[in-house]
């Protein structure tokens, strides 16, 4: 009698603390539905009709747009663009940051301001900066080919020609990722206990590179699958730079996803084609996210 007597306040108390917790999760919850969940479920029902901005109604057609995907030479290239893109993006921007965050851990009189100068670029307005990018990859007054002038090689139109566009595009998302990455790293270098660096020196681990590869590389684990999972996810995000230096030129050399999805449904109105192109890149995206978790994660664990 005196069990049931206890159990009662308990369950009356653990069912008030619920219900409070559910009072104080709506908010968010609505406004995950509201701005997340609706619509990326509109955009799946989009993905599968004819609907134009300006018309009036709209039929199903099933996957219609989906099988027209498959024949579209701009988005085959959007496709391919993308994927240089982040190939080229996301490992020179975490390996740079790993390297800039080592050195300002190691540095012991000036770490606010090396960490304040890296992270410039993430907080300035990148569509502002697109002007001194143009300058800078001026094909005859710009610095980068008037220094590389004075090595005697002949610099190449970085944003006018089809070859090196892309790679133009993709110095400038290293620039605006490194300082990002390079934070989240100091953070992971941070939370690394100085004891394992005395054991392992007394273990022979005597030099830099050993320390680095017997601690600080294993203990970066988690960090380091999360800076890479933030890196493929912006690098594949790219639109900012395309959309306000090239437009997607020339002859679509620089044309990126995002862009290419902008373009059908806000030049050419085609919602429900730039729907079903979404739901492909949202597709592609997870489809990364998983393989690339799932073999960081296990290096991870092994290491």
């Amino acid at each position: 009698m005196a069990s049931v007597t206890i159990d009662r306040p308990i369950a009356l108390a653990d069912w008030r603390e619920g219900r409070v917790a559910w009072l104080l999760a709506t908010p968010a919850i609505v406004l995950l539905f509201l701005f997340i969940l609706l619509p990326t479920l509109a955009v799946i029902v989009l993905g599968f009709t004819d609907f134009e901005l300006g018309y009036g109604g709209f039929r199903f057609v099933g996957f219609a747009n989906y099988a027209e995907l498959i024949g579209d030479r701009t988005f085959r290239r959007s496709l391919w663009n993308t994927a240089v893109y982040t190939a080229v993006v996301t490992p020179v921007s975490i390996a740079l940051a790993l390297a800039i965050a080592l050195l300002i851990e190691a540095e012991t009189r000036a770490k606010a301001f090396f960490r304040t100068v890296y992270f410039l670029p993430v907080a300035s307005l990148l569509v502002a900066m697109a002007t001194v990018w143009q300058f800078l990859f001026h094909p005859t007054i710009g610095p980068i080919n008037t220094f590389l002038a004075s090595f005697g090689i002949a610099g190449p139109n970085w944003l006018g020609a089809s070859g090196t566009v892309l790679y133009g595009l993709a110095i400038i998302g290293i620039w605006q990722s490194v300082g990002f990455n390079m934070v989240l790293f100091l953070a992971g270098l941070t939370a690394i206990p100085r004891e394992l660096y005395a054991a392992a020196e007394v273990d022979g681990a005597r030099s830099w590179l050993d320390r680095f590869r017997l601690v600080t590389w294993p203990m970066l684990g988690p960090t380091t699958l999360f800076v890479t999972t933030i890196s493929i996810i912006n690098s594949v995000k790219v639109f900012e730079t395309v959309k306000t230096l090239t437009e997607g030129g020339p002859n679509k050399a620089s044309e990126v996803l995002l862009f290419t999805i902008y373009q059908e449904g806000f030049v050419y109105l085609r919602v429900g084609y730039a729907s079903a192109m979404t739901v492909v890149f949202l597709a592609i995206l997870v489809v990364l996210m998983f393989l690339q978790y799932r073999i960081v994660d296990r290096k991870v664990h092994y290491a």
